[in-house]
């Protein structure tokens, strides 16, 4: 499984995730990309795409890509760091299409 944090997701999740096949918006080039456009681009390589974005669904038709979401409740890294153990078992059942909202700890 291939997953993309993007731009404003805290890159604690891929250093606390090491073992996942994690990239980030920066690291492929896409910084700075609109959403649109974006998840065009990560539905050609990823199949997760994990954001802090709680505005993505309502701006976005996310039923046009295959991907999976997960949607975390803050950018702040302790609460990341709090709650990658939901993330975690979230990326373990998620299929393309779902949208999984962490709650706050």
């Amino acid at each position: 499984m291939n997953i993309l944090l993007d731009e404003c997701t805290p890159r604690a999740v891929k250093k606390r995730l090491s073992h996942l096949a994690i990239r980030t918006v920066q690291e492929m080039g896409w910084s700075g990309v609109k959403n649109g456009e974006l998840l065009k681009l990560a539905d050609q390589q990823f199949d997760v795409f994990i954001t802090t974005d709680k505005n993505l669904r309502y701006q976005q038709n996310l039923g046009r890509v295959k991907l999976a979401f997960v949607l975390l409740p803050t950018n702040s890294v302790p609460v990341v760091i709090a709650v990658l153990p939901q993330i975690e078992a979230a990326l373990k059942t998620i299929h393309s299409g779902d949208f999984v909202e962490i709650p706050m700890p």
